[in-house]
Formats: structure tokens, C-alpha cells, sequence
């Protein structure tokens, strides 16, 4: 590719050396202050695209205001077409990771399954290295522990070496593998390298999808072998049917979709997604992935499903003739095109609409969030990120110490009735529910949010000069928290700081983070504190707040259950608050009470039959 090179350093006038950038096809990367890239893009019109970065700011996105902020220097590539364009995009997104590009994680260590067709004997073995060249891939994987499991599925139904030993075929004697049938024993000559051909061409064609055709094979080579009463080798190939058979009703998809094809699909929270790839080969699923993809606050799923779609496929070792996709594409015919080339093939790519199609995509979907909220606990609890997040809070913060104990409040109500607060507790940046405690809320009347907060924070704080002796048994209440979160903005702090002044607490360190736009609210500090959307330390305190949020919640909802069940039962001639509680402990509503015949009634409530069915008739 012929590609011109140019370097800007003077960055006085940036927004001047724009305008005199080609109009044609090329990349544009992006650094900062320090030198570092920061952004990597693609344009079929480098001066086009480049110059809108920097024109009214209020039509671009929050994310890229941030980026156009920090960019102090900008170089490009003119490249010979868009597509040379989107090559060079994704090697450099590779190679160096700049911090606004959608990137996926940790992309350099995922595992292939490879038959390396430079061995006389070839073997199928577990690789990261993906090279050109005679061999066959198959992947990539994500999870090498399931990929392992595959691996010796296979080992079982198809007998291909394992060592790496040279073969001539005059050894004396074979290895365990061959006694038990999972390898087919070329080192002494016990198979033919047609034969075992045979077998390498079985598992490409396993491996591809076909299981129904390997599985017809074995069927007529059993058959045969039972023909002519080689029953010990027709029991092996039996069994080897069998397991296939397996294979071919745990794989088979619950619909009618018969196309080659892969679907994919994505989950978002803040600056992470999770990918799902599933990989459908003749109405199977032969093979389901999932990856973590950075820098995906503020983009548009058409650029989040671009971004992946691109970085995913430049490594694929196969390219399916459909690639179904939750959202649609900006660049779909260029992005169609480039895959054309690499599967040596027409390849569409569409986003389904109905039938069959849409629904796969929704048990994509599905997975993918359920593969994020996992990948979310994995990172709460991996050590080396709850460091990194409680280190950063320490600095960001001006704390006296690592916040070892954060606790979160918040308040729920619906317009002052049932109102309740709650308090969690992160031990060393994990939730500890032990320690969690729920309020519910006595002095306040009317809709007050901050008399609700400065009620509990007040009836929590007050706690810590206590002598009792059960209280600093339990040492639920004379710990010291590090850190006091309050869900909220400005009022909702200084609401906190005025109850824990009435309380003598003020040496405890608190801040509020209010929600809209995650803006962290300190004492003494007159403009509040905004950390990255990728900072570990702010989508610490983020899972706080909403883990308190959640707590508070739930236990309204339980309250207000109460409160309307009990409501319902107020008046019932013969039910006291006695009975009442008994009813509502047994029944659970005032629906099934309804239901319920007298007797059930009577035996629940400790009352007559009579009695039970005036209560019945009344309600």
C-alpha cells in the first residue's frame, strides 16, 4: 500500500492545519498532550471527517467533546481506497490501543483449535498463535477450560496422534492412547496415511458444522464392520456414534434456522460490552463465544457493533456466508466487501426483523447480558482491580486512608408513605450483606427526602460512641466507616454533613454522587469532582450507590406490601392485629385470603368457623 505520511507538532493552530488535510481516503490518528494516540479513524474523506471533529461542539457527543478536548496533535495516512483504509485502522487499533476507540480486551490471548497440515501425521491441538499458511483453524475461543473439554470430546471420537514423537511405523509397541481406541496407532503402523486422512477429514468436517455427515459415516463403517463380525471394532465405531449422536442433539438449535451463519449480539454497561458470537452451521450450534470490548461509554451501538464486527473478522479464521447483527452498520457495504475478499465469497450481512432470525438474535442477546453481569462480579471481586479502584479514591478524594469500609445510603418512599432508608457495606471493595442494615423511617411526615437521610445517617452515627456491650459484640454499629457515600447532589450532602455535625461524626469523610452525570460532591468544594466513565474508582462507588439504591428499594416494596395488606384487613369484624399478622404470614395476600375457603381461614387465624366465615363474607 502506498501510504503518505505526514506529522503535525504545531498545535497552536490546529483547527487551521485541518482544513488542509486531502479529500481522500486515509486514517487519522489522534494524540494528546504527552504524545500518546488517543484515537484511530478511518474516512473515505480525510478532510471531511476530520474537520467535523472540531465544528459546533453541541452536535457531537459528550465522549467525543472529551476526545476533541484533549487532541494536541493529529497525523494521518492517505491511503488508495476505503478498504486499504480499514485495514491500516484496524492494525493500528491493534497495536496500540488508544483509550476512545471501542477495542477488544485482552484480544492478543484468545485460543484456536489448529490441525497443522505441515506434519506427516497431522494433530489437533490448542494454539494462540494464528498464522498464514497450510494449517486449519478453528476459533477463536474465549474460554480455554470448555475449548480443553472439546478437545478430548474429540480425542474420543476421533483417534488422531497426540504426541509429537516421529512416525515410521516400525515401533515396537503403541502408547496407552491407542489401547484405548483414542489414537489410531500410525507409530506401529496400524493405520494407513489414507486411512488416517480419513479421520483428519472427519474432524474438519465436525468441526465445520457437519456433524449429520460424520455421523452417517461412522453408521455405514459400523454396519460394515458388523457384517462382517468384527464386532469388537463395530462396538468402537458404535460407541463413537453414539457420542456424536450426543453432540448432535445438545447442539441443535430449537428453531428452523438452517443458513450458515453467525449472530451476534451485545450487552452495555458504562465503558464495558459484552459480545456474544453464536456460530449456527447446519441448524447446529457448533461453537458460542464471548468477549469484553473497552471504550464503549457515549458510542452508538452501530459504532459499538461496527468496531467489534471489524476487530473479530481480521482475525477469524473463517468467514460464514451470513453475519446476522443486533444493530445495523454505517459502513455495511464496505465492511461486506472486505469480508467478501476474505472468505473468497459473497457475504451478507443483515439485521433480522422477524421469524426465526429475530428470534435467535433475542437468545443472543440474552446471553450477552448474562455473560456481562458475570464479567461484572468476576472484576468486584478480582483483588488487583479492587486495589487499583480503592487506591484511586484514596488520591482523587484527599482520604486519610485506603477507604477499607465504604457505606452507601439511600431513601425510598412514594410521596412520603412507607418510607424506608438503607445502608450497605463494601469491606475492602466487596459487598459484605452481613453487614447491611435497613431503616424504617419514624419521624418524618410528608414527601422530605433530606429529613429522611439526616434521620438515618443521625440514628446510624450515633451509634458509634455507644457503650453497649451487645452492640460492640456484633460490631455492626461502632465501626468507623473510611467513607460515607450518599446517593445524590449537593442538597443531599450537605443534608448528611448537617446530621452527622448534630451527631459529633464529622471526622467520618463523606461525598455524594449524583446519578445524571456521575458528578462526585465533596465538602469544602465549590465545583464537583468528574472522574472518566472508565475509572475503576467511580464504577466502585457507582456499584455502591446502586447496590444501596436496590437495598432500599426492596425493602420499601416489602414495606408497602405490608402496609396495603394490612390496610385491607382493617375492619374485618373478629381480626385483631393479632390474627391480621397470622393471616398475612400464611396467605400472603389479601387476594388469597379471598380465595381461601373458612376453614383454611379459621385454621390459619386461630379463629371459629363462624367467625371465619364472617371475615369472609366481609372481605
Amino acid at each position: 500500500m502506498a501510504a503518505l505520511y505526514i506529522r503535525m507538532t504545531n498545535t497552536v493552530e490546529l483547527e487551521e492545519k485541518v482544513k488542509q488535510m486531502p479529500e481522500c481516503p486515509g486514517v487519522y490518528i489522534m494524540h494528546d498532550a504527552g504524545g500518546a494516540i488517543i484515537y484511530v479513524g478511518k474516512a473515505v474523506n480525510l478532510h471531511n471527517r476530520v474537520r467535523s471533529y472540531f465544528g459546533v461542539s453541541d452536535k457531537l457527543s459528550p465522549k467525543t467533546q472529551t476526545l476533541v478536548s484533549k487532541v494536541n496533535d493529529i497525523e494521518y495516512y492517505v491511503t488508495n481506497s476505503e478498504q486499504e483504509a480499514l485495514i491500516l485502522e484496524l492494525h493500528l487499533i491493534k497495536s496500540h490501543k488508544p483509550h476512545y476507540n471501542v477495542r477488544l480486551k485482552d484480544d492478543k490471548s484468545y485460543p484456536y483449535l489448529m490441525i497443522d497440515f505441515n506434519e506427516e501425521w497431522p494433530r489437533l491441538h490448542i494454539t494462540r498463535r494464528f498464522t498464514k499458511g497450510v494449517s486449519r483453524y478453528f476459533g477463536p475461543f474465549t474460554d480455554v477450560g470448555s475449548l480443553r473439554a472439546t478437545l478430548k470430546v474429540l480425542k474420543r471420537i476421533f483417534p488422531l496422534r497426540s504426541c509429537n514423537k516421529p512416525i515410521t511405523g516400525t515401533d515396537s509397541r503403541p502408547c496407552l492412547d491407542y489401547h484405548i481406541h483414542n489414537c489410531s496407532g500410525p507409530c506401529i503402523g496400524a493405520v494407513t496415511q489414507e486411512e488416517y486422512a480419513e479421520i483428519v477429514n472427519q474432524v474438519i468436517h465436525f468441526l465445520e458444522g457437519k456433524q449429520e455427515q460424520v455421523a452417517a459415516d461412522l453408521q455405514g463403517r459400523m454396519e460394515k464392520a458388523s457384517a462382517a463380525m468384527d464386532f469388537e471394532r463395530a462396538a468402537i465405531l458404535r460407541d463413537k456414534l453414539l457420542a456424536v449422536q450426543k453432540v448432535i442433539t445438545e447442539q441443535h438449535i430449537a428453531m428452523a434456522v438452517k443458513d450458515e451463519q453467525d449472530t451476534v449480539a451485545f450487552a452495555q454497561d458504562n465503558d464495558h460490552a459484552c459480545v456474544q458470537v453464536f456460530m449456527v452451521r447446519n441448524g447446529m450450534l457448533i461453537g458460542r463465544e464471548s468477549f469484553i470490548l473497552q471504550g464503549t461509554h457515549g458510542e452508538e451501538p452501530s459504532e459499538i457493533m461496527g468496531s467489534f464486527v471489524k476487530q473479530f473478522y481480521d482475525k477469524a479464521p473463517s468467514v460464514p456466508p451470513l453475519i446476522l447483527l443486533q444493530h445495523p452498520l454505517e459502513d455495511k457495504a464496505l465492511i461486506e466487501s472486505w469480508l467478501g475478499e476474505k472468505r473468497g465469497g459473497k457475504v451478507r450481512i443483515a439485521v433480522p426483523k422477524r421469524g426465526d432470525k429475530k428470534e435467535l438474535m433475542g437468545i443472543v442477546a440474552e446471553n450477552a447480558r448474562r455473560s456481562l453481569e458475570q464479567y461484572k462480579i468476576r472484576e468486584m471481586t478480582n483483588t488487583a482491580s479492587l486495589n487499583q479502584a480503592l487506591s484511586e479514591l484514596k488520591a482523587e478524594l484527599n482520604l486519610p486512608k485506603l477507604p477499607s469500609r465504604i457505606e452507601g445510603y439511600d431513601i425510598s418512599n412514594i410521596q412520603g408513605q412507607d418510607a424506608v432508608g438503607s445502608m450497605v457495606v463494601f469491606v475492602d471493595g466487596k459487598p459484605k450483606s452481613s453487614l447491611y442494615r435497613r431503616f424504617k423511617i419514624k419521624t418524618v411526615t410528608g414527601a422530605d427526602d433530606y429529613a429522611m437521610l439526616s434521620e438515618v445517617l443521625k440514628r446510624r452515627f450515633k451509634r458509634i460512641s455507644t457503650k453497649d456491650s451487645e452492640l460492640e459484640a456484633q460490631g455492626a454499629w461502632t465501626v468507623v466507616p473510611d467513607l460515607v457515600l450518599i446517593d445524590g447532589g449537593r442538597g443531599q450532602l450537605n443534608a448528611a454533613l448537617e446530621a452527622m455535625k448534630e451527631v459529633d461524626a464529622l471526622s467520618v469523610p463523606v461525598m455524594s454522587l449524583a446519578k445524571e452525570n456521575e458528578e462526585i460532591y465533596l465538602p469544602k468544594k465549590s465545583k464537583p469532582l468528574v472522574l472518566p466513565k472508565s475509572s475503576p474508582g467511580l464504577q466502585m462507588l457507582q456499584r455502591l450507590r446502586d447496590e444501596a439504591h436496590r437495598f432500599a428499594v426492596g425493602y420499601h416494596q416489602k414495606v408497602h406490601k405490608k402496609g396495603t395488606f394490612a390496610s385491607a384487613l382493617d375492619g374485618v369484624p373478629g381480626i385483631g392485629p393479632k390474627r391480621r399478622r397470622a393471616l398475612l404470614k400464611y396467605f400472603g395476600s389479601v387476594k388469597a385470603i379471598r380465595e381461601a375457603t373458612a376453614e383454611e381461614m379459621a385454621k390459619a387465624g386461630n379463629m371459629s368457623i363462624g367467625l371465619a366465615q364472617m371475615a369472609k363474607r366481609y372481605l
